[in-house]
């Protein structure tokens, strides 16, 4: 096997540097190129430790994460009750394989389905993998129980479902398909909130329609409710099923603990995933009781689903999601970042529009807003882009006034600097 030189390497960091400037680093140590592979553009960080609403990295420096590892840790980092619980597991019982009753299964699918309008969960580890499942579930419903040739979903532009070939293709953002050529067939992806293009597209083979309540990823877009209405109409007329993704809207994240509670619709089936395990990886879809016989015994599996260790902490965080009210407030923080966030920006026109569900919150400028992030690091904020031109803000569910209160300034003056930096008005 052979070895690239020092120069070769050095060569390729530099060229992995050059290729992902103003996004992030490579992983790249002492002129030595990581066995990671570079799939990810890092942000040159690295944190070892969080608290609450606060993390550290290993240097030592302080930050205020606005991001909660992409809405995953809603409850704040290293959550007490949800530590307390993996440590009496770890010490209980780590894995058994979906062989055998888990317990821990029925004490979550319980908590989920008292509180929603479903009926059936299947665990297994990601967002991904949930909205795999629920296309699989979409197909088999139609083919093995009502004997019918249903198996294309349709899905919106500008969505994301996932990172599987199946996901990516519903997935309605074309950079995420570059080089993964061909694709599965099943799918068709229509413009959000076209009527008429949506109603072209269903045919004989149309199995369900697949979409988010907040299209998270692609800008912060909110689903207009007439549009949503419509939807749930056309699904009812030619006997289609409704799939809400949740995995990033999920979990108490918009001020309900489903986003599409907000809507007062009943998806036959709906994702979960990011934060409903307070970090652990742990993903789940929930459907109705009657597609209940059509993942009959082997028709879908999950070795990691659901384990005894995954369950013990997707039942703390739930459990403590509802005991402490964290989605009402959610939904109360959310509308205080909100006006505040107005208030500041008000006079600013590189700010097109400030918007969002909970704390889920988007800031759309005028043009990428990437070094603003970058900005925003050196002043101790963590928070991401949805997008070139959304700035996406993810603060956990605990935060409280004073620290919405110092993201704000933060961000507030980082925008005004760079709008005047963009007129021209101040040297960068």
């Amino acid at each position: 096997m052979s070895k690239l030189t020092q120069a070769e390497l050095d060569s390729q960091a530099g060229a992995q540097q050059t290729d992902t400037a103003g996004s992030g680093t490579p992983d790249v140590a002492a002129g030595k190129l990581s066995a990671v592979f570079p799939s990810y553009a890092r942000y040159d960080i690295s944190l070892v430790k969080g608290k609450g609403t606060w993390v550290w990295d290993d240097k030592g420096n302080k930050y205020l994460d606005f991001t909660s590892g992409l809405a995953v840790t809603s409850l704040g980092h290293a959550p007490e009750k949800v530590g307390a619980k993996l440590k009496d597991q770890i010490d209980t019982l780590w894995h058994v394989s979906n062989l055998f009753h888990i317990p821990g299964q029925d004490r979550v699918a319980n908590l989920l389905t008292e509180n929603s309008c479903a009926d059936q969960v299947f665990f297994c580890n990601s967002g991904a993998e949930a909205n795999e499942a629920a296309i699989k579930l979409a197909r088999r419903y139609h083919q093995k129980i009502k004997g019918v040739d249903r198996y294309e979903v349709i899905t919106f532009e500008q969505s994301f479902h996932g990172r599987t070939l199946a996901t990516l293709t519903a997935t309605g953002q074309q950079k995420v398909k570059e080089g993964f050529l061909p694709l599965p067939a099943g799918f068709k992806t229509v413009p959000l909130h076209d009527l008429p293009a949506l109603e072209a597209a269903i045919g004989g083979h149309t199995a369900a329609i697949m979409l988010e309540m907040v299209l998270a990823e692609g800008g912060v877009l909110e689903v207009e409710p007439e549009f949503l209405n419509a939807v749930v109409a056309l699904c009812k007329k030619h006997g289609l099923l409704l799939i809400v993704d949740e995995v990033q809207t999920g979990m108490g994240r918009t001020g309900k603990l489903f986003a599409h509670q907000h809507y007062g619709i009943e998806p036959d089936i709906f994702t979960l995933a990011k934060g409903i395990a307070s970090g652990f990886p742990a993903g789940l879809m929930l459907g109705k009781g009657y597609l209940r016989d059509a993942f009959s015994p082997g028709s879908h599996a999950s070795t990691f689903g659901g384990t005894p260790l995954a369950t013990a902490v997707m039942a703390a965080t739930i459990e403590t999601m509802l005991e402490d009210e964290l989605p009402q407030r959610a939904e109360e923080m959310g509308k205080y970042l909100t006006g505040l966030l107005k208030e500041k920006l008000a006079d600013c026109s590189f700010v097109k529009d400030i918007r969002g569900k909970g704390l889920l919150i988007g800031i759309e400028c005028q043009s990428p807003a990437g070094d603003i992030v970058l900005a925003g690091q050196k002043k101790g904020l963590l928070f991401v882009t949805a997008g070139p031109n959304v700035l996406r803000l993810l603060p956990n569910l605990y935060v409280s006034k004073e620290e919405i209160d110092q993201a704000v300034d933060i961000v507030s003056e980082l925008i005004h600097t760079y709008a005047k930096q963009a007129n021209g008005e101040v040297s960068s």
